[in-house]
């Protein structure tokens, strides 16, 4: 289908005698956020690293942009690799630089004209989160939730087609929480991306799902939109939304 931008089937990891991913079934479509949920250790974190070709799985398929990437050389996996955002539970900016310096770093490999043209791209990232005046700032003068959007403009910056967010809104307050899903969703809807978000955050999830994947032990068990599963009868799908 041409509106599916990513695919994974049967996705299977272990570490040692710790199977973490048994059996992961799931589709990525342009211009639609698939959230993620599950309990601690259900193997989340190892799924987006799999899909991004960070860890190699020990079975199943992971298709990409309609590549296998199992088929891909070093090379042809970090083109795919630009054409996707990711935006870390930390934000993981480099406290070392500025806000300026940090939205700079992805562009040292590509090829622009001026430094005209990178300042451009800079500021229209930092205007999507509605940070532009912080453009000069450290990260260690910004509070939590305005890392989290430097992380995001970075992660907007090279305009991906598919952004992976690993615990959004982890460690902060309900307020923020809810400005940080909300920009989520305006991303999706200026850009027309795609998204899997990683999340234990409910509300998170009511704002921005368009589809919702549940993983337990290793396997996603259950997928539907946010008011289906809220409302299933399986008791134990039904107490993530408690």
């Amino acid at each position: 289908m041409e509106n599916i931008v990513a695919e994974i089937s049967r996705l299977k990891k272990s570490f040692g005698r710790n199977d973490v991913l048994k059996d992961i079934n799931l589709k990525i479509e342009k211009g639609k956020n698939l959230v993620v949920c599950g309990k601690s250790g259900s193997g989340k974190s190892v799924l987006i690293k799999c899909l991004v070709g960070l860890i190699e799985p020990d079975d199943g398929k992971i298709i990409l942009f309609g590549k296998n990437i199992s088929d891909l050389n070093d090379d042809e996996l970090n083109l795919l690799r630009k054409k996707i955002g990711f935006l870390f539970q930390s934000a993981a900016l480099y406290d070392s630089m500025t806000v300026r310096e940090n939205l700079e770093f992805p562009l040292r490999d590509v090829k622009l004209k001026s430094k005209d043209e990178i300042d451009t791209l800079v500021l229209e990232a930092l205007k999507n989160v509605g940070l532009e005046n912080a453009i000069d700032k450290m990260p260690s003068e910004l509070s939590g939730g305005m890392r989290k959007r430097v992380g995001l403009a970075r992660a907007l910056i090279l305009k991906p087609e598919i952004i992976l967010y690993d615990e959004p809104t982890t460690g902060l307050d309900p307020i923020t929480s809810k400005e940080i899903s909300q920009l989520i969703l305006d991303v999706q809807k200026k850009y027309n991306t795609a998204s899997i978000i990683i999340t234990h955050d409910v509300g998170c999830a009511r704002i921005t799902a368009n589809r919702m994947i549940i993983i337990k032990d290793g396997a996603s068990v259950t997928e539907g939109t946010f008011k289906e599963l809220s409302e299933s009868k399986d008791k134990w799908v039904n107490s993530f939304f408690k």
